[in-house]
Order: structure tokens, then sequence, then C-alpha cells
């Protein structure tokens, strides 16, 4: 399985950057994984926050079509919840459905505009909750190496 994870924004801080490294190396076993940083826009610089979604979600876009155009899961708070085991299993349905190119976007904090919702085969929650972006994408990789570790049956720290 490939991964790819378009966020937007930067890793400000180094605490962020190096549990998204650990969880990189660790999934490094399980499936290749890369992350796409992309800028994010200062809605004052632009005309306001619809007009930063918009440029973002371009950005967003052509992220996605030079990765190929892979299977798009959301982060999404209106998404589906997955249970870690669920989420494990969805995976391994996808791949048996032929499915070996997942990318998960993780939009900047004014959301995602509507083109990049309409390209998304999914939406994917983490709970009701608003997370920042810089942990929702340790969370994300937290779940994708969870994920790895329930599917092929192997031990991991409750």
């Amino acid at each position: 399985m490939r991964y790819t994870i378009v966020a937007v924004g930067k890793l400000k801080e180094r605490f962020w950057a190096d549990a998204c490294a650990e969880y990189l190396k660790r999934l490094q076993p399980y499936a290749k994984c890369e992350v796409r940083e992309l800028a994010d826009v200062d809605p004052a610089r632009v005309g306001g926050d619809a007009a930063a979604v918009e440029r973002e979600g371009a950005a967003i876009l052509a992220a996605l079509a030079s990765a190929g155009n892979p299977y798009t899961v959301l982060l999404d708070i209106g998404g589906k919840e997955r249970s870690s085991e669920g989420l494990s299993r969805h995976l391994d349905d996808l791949a048996v459905s032929g499915v070996s190119d997942i990318a998960f976007v993780i939009g900047g904090s004014c959301g995602v505009s509507a083109a990049v919702r309409a390209q998304a085969n999914e939406r994917l929650s983490f709970g009701p909750i608003t997370l920042p972006h810089n942990l929702a994408r340790v969370v994300l990789l937290e779940q994708l190496y969870r994920a790895a570790r329930i599917s092929r049956g192997e031990p991991y720290h409750k």
C-alpha cells in the first residue's frame, strides 16, 4: 500500500515534526508513506476566508493530480467515524478491491473547497472534536501504523 498525506500548513514546532517522523519510520515496513506539505494561505492577504480556501483547494487538487489522482480520503469532522479495527478492515477491503494508492487530505484552518470535497472518494472523522491540523496529522499517522499492525495480527500497545 502507498499512502500520500496532503496537508495544508507546515509543522512549525519540532515536537509535531518529531512525532510524525516517528510514525513515518514505524510505517516503513508496512507501506510507503509520503507527506506533501502545502503552504497555507493567509486570508487577510487574499481577500478573506473563501479566497484562501479556493487557493488552498487548487493546491490540494494539484498535489493529488501529481500523485496520480489516488483514492482520496478527506479528513473532515462530518466524515465517517471508524474504530481502529474498523479502519484496519476498511483499508484491507480497499486493498482487496484493487486500491493500492490512497491519499489522505488534511485541509487548512478555514476548511476545504467544494472542488476538494467533490474529488474525495470518502470522508473520515476522528470524532466530533476539533483537532489542530498538526495534531490531526500525528493522529492519522498513528492510526495508519496501528491499522497495519492490526491487519497483520501483530501486538500494539493499548
